[in-house]
């Protein structure tokens, strides 16, 4: 049990017992208290009582005797102290996840397209991802990872005819050959008329399984899959070759889609194309807004793709929950999709489905970072240049990560070198920093780990700092902002290097094993972010 469960279930029966019906005891950190709630001034309002009076009728009904001593402070605050016994008791046991009940939670993230090197605005997706999947599973639940790769379309049939004319890939090739490989196709595609008609004629064939046009996409799928998991290494990122779920794998279930939508007189013919009109969503001239399910060419667009995977996902997969963590870009888009996901009924009973936005990356002049010469930064070069910039790569990986994961996902930021690297301040380093110390120091030690004592403020200050952790985690997880997490890690390490300047260590074995603890939460709270930390620093 967490110390704020600890202190708020006895204050909300005690704030029930003094109200007549349930009350949000509203226990929170302060910092001028160990705890402090103000519930007793919105019940002594409704109750028409002094709130002071109330205050005191809550304390003497909560019965915390022996867990935290209780003040009425002001207007009828209730101040709580929390005994020196309870923290050391709370810091002998390990940091466990928050109770939960366990879900099957499938997280689609990521998501880069065959073809094209991975590059900075795949990033965001990657990162909060894959902090997710790690927080959930530690939590309990059954996580599937999908990466929703780009792996079908008319494209295809312009790069592999392009192929085809160089004689088709007779040998190992990298990401950055078939971006080259796609410009020089695109160029063909946009001026050569009998290219064009082979390029249209090949996407033809590739839909149609014609095996050489069949073979020669599975070989561009596998070299990139096995390219993309090279650079998902080097991040940090536990997306692996079993988790790629490409657009292709669903291309056999689109006309069984459009099937059920119509047979539920979801699907309406308009201009030729069969659209779904989900309640609620309107154009700008007021007009309901269509999500085309099949063209009016009869063939099908993302949408169709969308819905095919979503009912694959809680038909067959069984998933619970679904989270997608896209752009916050696409936010109409997949609002529209779950709605006609449970207007056909598979959104039903325990399965949700959730867009897990976010914004975007920006450079120092406020606008998208590219290049100086307007390109997207490849993924690849942000690494190398992380490598250069940074004492190791582990710090420079931890600056990328730390510097995404501690903003709250919704918002933009500024990816800015100077302020990522800084070894002060909120970022990754300094947490890094933070951890290399507490190992230097039991590195050192000649004594053993003993009793924790609390007989300073800083120590005091940091025990209660350190048992947070559940809260946060458990707050990371109920809004999906690993941010949470981030800033309550970083609140840690303050705390630890104040009690580091202020109380002498090596000396004493309560301290030396308040270090102990405190290293245990950082480097667990690290890895759950996907940060790595470097043995020294």
């Amino acid at each position: 049990m967490n110390l704020e469960t600890l202190l708020s279930t006895p204050l909300a029966a005690a704030f029930e017992a003094v109200a007549g019906e349930p009350v949000d005891p509203a226990v929170r950190a302060s910092q001028h208290a160990d705890f402090q709630s103000g519930a007793a001034l919105a019940v002594a309002r409704k109750l028409g009582r002094a709130p002071r009076e109330t205050a005191a009728e809550v304390a003497a009904r909560a019965g915390l005797a022996g867990l935290a001593e209780v003040e009425i402070s002001g207007p009828g605050f209730l101040n709580l102290t929390v005994a020196d016994e309870v923290l050391v008791s709370l810091l002998a046991e390990p940091d466990a996840p928050p109770p939960i009940t366990a879900e099957r939670v499938l997280i689609d993230y990521s998501g880069p397209n065959v073809a094209k090197e991975l590059h900075v605005g795949h990033l965001r997706s990657t990162i909060i991802g894959d902090a997710l999947a790690r927080l959930f599973s530690w939590a309990g639940h059954d996580v599937v990872r999908v990466n929703h790769l780009g792996d079908w379309g008319t494209q295809f049939g312009m790069l592999i005819e392009h192929l085809a004319d160089l004689g088709g890939p007779t040998s190992e090739f990298s990401l950055g050959d078939l971006t080259d490989f796609y410009r020089q196709a695109r160029v063909k595609f946009d001026s050569d008329d009998d290219f064009r008609t082979r390029a249209r004629l090949r996407v033809v064939a590739l839909q149609g399984g014609d095996e050489p046009s069949r073979a020669m996409w599975r070989r561009l799928v596998e070299q990139s899959e096995r390219l993309f998991v090279a650079d998902y290494e080097r991040l940090g990122i536990t997306l692996g070759r079993d988790d790629f779920a490409g657009e292709s794998s669903y291309q056999d279930q689109l006309g069984s889609v459009v099937d059920e939508l119509r047979a539920r007189g979801l699907l309406v013919e308009s201009e030729g194309a069969l659209c779904a009109f989900p309640a609620g969503f309107t154009g700008r001239d007021g007009e309901p807004l269509p999500l085309i399910v099949r063209k009016s060419d009869g063939g099908f667009g993302y949408a169709a793709t969308d819905l095919a995977a979503l009912r694959h996902r809680v038909v067959e997969v069984k998933a619970d929950r679904l989270l997608y963590v896209v752009g916050a870009p696409q936010s109409m888009h997949f609002r529209m999709v779950f709605a006609v996901g449970r207007d056909a009924g598979w959104l039903t009973g325990p399965a949700t489905a959730e867009h897990v936005s976010f914004g975007s990356i920006l450079g120092p002049d406020g606008k998208m970072l590219k290049t100086r010469s307007g390109d997207t930064i490849r993924l690849s070069d942000l690494l190398d240049e992380a490598d250069t910039r940074a004492t190791s790569p582990e710090v420079g990986i931890g600056a990328i990560k730390y510097a995404d994961l501690s903003s709250d996902r919704r918002s933009d930021y500024v990816f800015d070198w100077d302020r990522m690297l800084a070894a002060t301040g909120n970022t990754g380093p300094y947490l890094q920093y933070a951890v290399a110390r507490i190992r230097s120091v039991l590195r050192k030690a000649s004594i053993e780990l003993g009793a924790i004592t609390l007989g300073d403020p800083a120590e005091r200050r940091l025990a209660l700092t350190v048992l947070g952790f559940e809260p946060a985690v458990a707050a990371a997880l109920e809004c999906r902002e690993p941010h949470r997490l981030a800033v309550h890690l970083h609140e840690v390490a303050v705390a630890f290097s104040a009690f580091y300047e202020r109380c002498p260590i090596l000396a004493s074995p309560s301290r030396l094993a308040l270090t102990a603890r405190t290293g245990e939460t950082l480097r667990l709270g690290l890895d759950l972010l996907g940060l790595p930390v470097p043995e020294a620093m």
